[in-house]
Formats: structure tokens, C-alpha cells, sequence
């Protein structure tokens, strides 16, 4: 399976913050935004990797990221132009993605809950069909909505509907099977001049291939498009840092433990931080 992390937007609710760089390139407490959805995609198995960027930003994320040889994982990168709507993914990456299933998920995006890894492992295996993921949010008409029957199967998607079916929102992580490239380019732009994803949900939903996992109570999803989100974000990572001990998205970390680098390749990556960050990489190996 193939991954693409979309990380072009111009991040303008952010400004000025993001004017000299994505907003995607920002911390998120100890670590670039960035470094998140990409370990979500590690944890699905994942280790071939499409960023999508503007044209002003692609240099900044190759200085930061590499081609990922580091983590034994591949990274490439693709440019969107203007801002055509997420589902444009698919057809800026069809020749990355190739005859292989293909993961998407926003940059942007933060998943962190317990059990999670072992349900994107699961997922990571689904090579027909498509897999989205829905959390239950107090304002629903500001995403794309799922609405469920009373036997928990999803019945219709809509795009930020002003009289919500349900609670329940579409996430920004989004799993298809090599279809994806297909539906994509039979999309019709939305009257506001994009493609959107929740149309290409609808077509593996009216084909009966869609699948919604639901992220239930100590599931957290963050959306950090906002100071206000930037800031929760931030603040939530470090609490569960300094409760637990154990970092959240330490890109270093998932690929010694998903097996993609060695022990060795791991203590050389802690001499690259002088600080806590390098100090944590350090007793991951003496502990193992």
C-alpha cells in the first residue's frame, strides 16, 4: 500500500504565523506537524510515501524530511499547483500510486488513542473496498457527516450539512483500494471549485465498499487549522509526554519499533539533537 500525506494548503488561517512557512512545517509542541501523519502512515505499515506541497514550500520540506532513507521508508513529492479540493490527490499521485491501494491522510491531522496502531495495521491489510474513520464532534455541520442505520452501517455522507444526520464526522485519514485514481478523475469539481472527497466516498458508499471504523471514547483527533487547534494540540501532546514518558509521533522511534532500522541506526539519529529529544532516542536503545 501506498501513502499520501496532502500538506499544500496555504495554512492563511494561520497567518502570519505560516506566512514564512507551511503550516504543516510548524511544531506541534516538540516536533514539526508534519512528523505526525506520517507516523500515522508508519504504523499502518506504510514505507512509501507521497507528500503533496505548494510550489513555495517543497524545498522546506525536503530540507526537513529527506527522501527518508534515514527511517527506512521512502519519501517522494508532488506539487499541487492551486488548491483543487483533497480528492485531487489521486490524480496528482497516479503514477505513484501505480496498481497498489493508497492511503491519504491530511496534513494537518493528529490521531493519537489506545489501540490505534493495531486498527491501521488491520486497515493497512483491506486491498478492496474503501476505509474512512468517524468521531463524534459537538459541531458536525462543520465537516463532511456520516449518518448510520439503526445497525450501525453508514447509509449517506454529506459535506458540511446545515442539519446534520449525525454527530459523527469524517476524519482526514482515508484508506481505498487502486479504484481511487479511477473515481477520482470521474469527479465533477463542487460549486466551490474543488473535488471533493466526501463525492468519492459516496461512490465505493452506493457500491456498498465503504467501511466506517469508528475512534470511541479515549480516542483523541485533532484538526490544527486554527491558533486555537494549534495551541490544544500542543498542549495535549505535552501532557501526554510528560504523563507517560513516551513520545507521540517520534518518527525515529516507529521505525526502529516497526522494524524499518536497526538498533544502531537508531542510537546514530540520537546524535543529530543535543536536548530531550535526542536524551529520549538514547534510552529507547539502552532499554532494548
Amino acid at each position: 500500500m501506498k501513502g499520501i500525506i496532502l500538506a499544500a494548503g496555504s495554512g492563511t488561517r494561520l497567518y502570519p504565523a505560516s506566512l514564512p512557512i507551511s503550516k504543516i512545517l510548524l511544531p506541534v509542541y516538540d516536533k514539526p506537524m508534519i512528523y505526525y501523519p506520517i507516523t500515522t502512515l508508519m504504523l499502518a505499515g506504510i514505507k512509501d510515501i507521497l507528500i503533496i506541497t505548494n510550489p513555495k514550500d517543497t524545498d522546506n520540506f525536503k530540507r526537513v524530511l529527506g527522501d527518508g532513507s534515514q527511517l527506512g521508508i521512502k519519501f517522494s513529492y508532488a506539487i499541487q499547483e492551486i488548491p483543487k479540493g483533497i480528492a485531487e490527490s489521486f490524480i496528482i499521485g497516479e503514477e505513484f500510486i501505480g496498481d497498489d491501494p493508497v492511503a491519504l491522510i491530511l496534513g494537518d491531522n493528529i490521531f493519537h488513542g489506545f489501540g490505534f496502531s493495531t486498527m491501521l495495521k488491520m486497515t493497512g491489510l483491506r486491498t478492496n473496498g474503501a476505509t474512512i474513520f468517524g468521531y463524534r464532534v459537538k459541531d458536525p455541520e462543520r465537516f463532511g457527516v456520516v449518518e448510520f442505520d439503526n445497525k450501525g452501517k453508514a447509509v449517506s455522507i454529506e459535506e458540511k450539512p446545515k442539519n446534520p444526520k449525525s454527530d459523527f464526522a469524517v476524519t482526514g485519514l482515508y484508506f481505498y483500494d487502486n479504484n481511487a485514481v479511477k473515481y477520482a478523475k470521474s469527479l465533477k469539481p463542487s460549486d466551490r471549485g474543488e473535488l471533493e472527497i466526501t463525492d468519492l466516498n459516496k461512490i465505493y458508499l452506493n457500491e456498498n465498499k465503504l467501511k466506517v471504523e469508528i475512534l470511541g471514547r479515549g480516542f483523541a483527533w485533532l484538526d490544527t487549522g486554527t491558533f486555537e487547534s494549534l495551541l490544544q494540540a500542543s498542549n495535549f501532546v505535552q501532557s501526554m509526554e510528560i504523563n507517560t514518558g513516551m513520545k507521540i509521533a517520534c518518527v525515529e522511534e516507529v521505525a526502529y519499533r516497526m522494524g524499518y532500522i536497526s538498533k544502531d541506526n537508531l542510537k546514530e539519529l540520537s546524535k543529530n539533537y543535543k536536548n530531550g529529544y535526542g536524551e529520549y532516542l538514547q534510552r529507547i536503545v539502552k532499554r532494548n
